[in-house]
C-alpha cells in the first residue's frame, strides 16, 4: 500500500480565469492572479493498494456518486500513466469549505489530491511540477500550491502553464477578505460549464480577452507599490468584466442573485463613507471583499446591520499546499 495526505487552501483569483484554450491539459485562455487564504481548505488522504478493484471517492464521509468519482480517476490515471502504475486507489477528502458555492473549494480539492498522490507514490516533484499537475485536475488548483499572491501563467503547452509566487514583501499580511455568504448551496451552472459556454458564444468575450493582460500587469505593479486603492480598483473591474462575458453568452446567464447585488451597493456606499473596500466575485453568488486589516472591524460593522454574523467570514492570507503524515487511524 502506498499511501499520502495532503492540505491545500482555497485561492481567491483578483484577475480572473476565465476560459479555456484546451480543455483536455486546461491551458487556460488568460494569465491570472491570486491571493490563497487560510479560512478555507481540503485535507485529502489517498491510498493505493493492489487490492483494490476500482477507484472509490469519498468526501466529507460520504461515497460520491460514479460522475464525482470519474472525475478522481482521470486524475489519478494522469499520475498513473506517469509513473507506469496499474493501482486502484481510494480517495478521502475533508472540505472545510461549502462544496461547488463559488468558494473555490475544486482548487483546494484538487491541489490537496495532488500533493497526496506525490506524497503516496515519493514523487519528490517540485512546486513548479506540482502546480502543473494540479492543474490537470482543476486550472485554478495550480495557485493553491503556493502561499499568499500568485500567478497562473497561461502558456502554450502542459510545460509551460504553471503558477509561482508573486514577490510582495509580505503585503498580503496586511490584507484581509471578508467573505459575504449569500448562498452556501450548489449553483446551477459549474464553472467549468459556465466558462466553455461564454468562450463559445458569448460576443463580449473578446473584449475581456483585450483588458486582462493589461489588468495582470496593473495589479502586479500595485502589489509591488503595496497601492491598495489601485490593486482594489482593478480587481472590481476585472470582476466585473469577467461576470459581464456571461450576459452575452446563448442562452445567457449570471451567477449573481438579488443578495448578490445588494453587497455590491453596499460596498459602493461603504467607500463613499470613507472605507476602502473592493468586491469580487467568482463563479457563484457569494461576494468577497478585500480589505486591509487596519480596516476590517469598521467594515463588519458597516454591514452588521444587513448580515448575521455567520454570514460574514474572515479571512486572512493563507500559506501553500503542506504535506502531512497519514494518522494511524486512517491506515486501511
Amino acid at each position: 500500500m502506498y499511501a499520502g495526505k495532503a492540505r491545500a487552501y482555497t485561492n481567491i483569483a483578483l484577475i480572473k480565469y476565465w476560459g479555456k484554450k484546451d480543455e483536455q491539459l486546461i491551458l487556460p485562455m488568460n494569465s491570472s492572479l491570486s491571493l490563497t487564504l487560510d479560512a478555507f481548505y481540503t485535507e485529502t488522504t489517498v491510498h493505493f493498494d493492489e487490492s483494490y478493484t476500482e477507484d472509490t471517492f469519498c468526501l466529507d464521509g460520504e461515497k460520491q456518486d460514479p460522475k464525482q468519482t470519474a472525475k478522481i480517476s482521470n486524475f489519478l490515471d494522469l499520475v498513473r500513466k506517469q509513473q507506469n502504475l496499474s493501482l486502484f486507489a481510494k480517495v478521502d477528502s475533508q472540505n472545510f469549505v461549502p462544496t461547488a458555492a463559488g468558494l473555490a473549494s475544486s482548487a483546494s480539492g484538487l491541489a490537496a489530491l495532488a500533493g497526496a498522490c506525490s506524497q503516496a507514490l515519493n514523487l519528490q516533484l517540485t512546486e513548479t511540477e506540482l502546480s502543473r499537475l494540479a492543474r490537470r485536475g482543476s486550472g485554478s488548483a495550480c495557485r493553491s500550491i503556493f502561499g499568499g499572491f500568485a500567478e497562473w501563467q497561461k502558456g502554450d503547452s502542459d510545460q509551460t502553464s504553471f503558477a509561482q509566487t508573486i514577490p510582495s514583501n509580505n503585503w498580503e499580511d496586511d490584507l484581509a477578505m471578508l467573505f459575504v455568504l449569500v448562498d452556501d448551496g450548489i449553483k446551477d451552472i459549474s464553472s467549468r460549464d459556465g466558462m466553455k459556454r461564454t468562450v463559445e458564444t458569448s460576443s463580449f468575450y473578446s473584449g475581456w480577452l483585450e483588458n486582462v493582460e493589461p489588468d495582470l500587469a496593473d495589479a502586479k505593479q500595485a502589489i509591488r507599490e503595496k497601492d491598495f486603492t489601485k490593486l482594489g480598483e482593478i480587481t472590481e473591474a476585472n470582476g466585473l468584466r469577467m461576470h459581464g462575458t456571461t450576459l452575452a453568452a446563448v442562452p445567457p446567464f449570471t451567477y449573481w442573485s438579488p443578495e448578490s447585488l445588494n453587497v455590491m451597493q453596499l460596498v459602493r456606499a461603504a467607500r463613499k463613507q470613507g472605507l476602502p473596500c473592493y468586491f469580487t466575485m467568482d463563479a457563484g453568488p457569494n461576494v468577497k471583499i478585500l480589505v486591509e486589516k487596519k480596516n476590517l472591524t469598521a467594515l463588519k460593522n458597516f454591514l452588521a446591520d444587513h448580515f448575521s454574523e455567520e454570514k460574514l467570514i474572515t479571512a486572512y492570507a493563507g500559506p501553500g499546499i503542506t504535506l502531512m503524515p497519514v494518522e494511524r487511524s486512517e491506515e486501511l
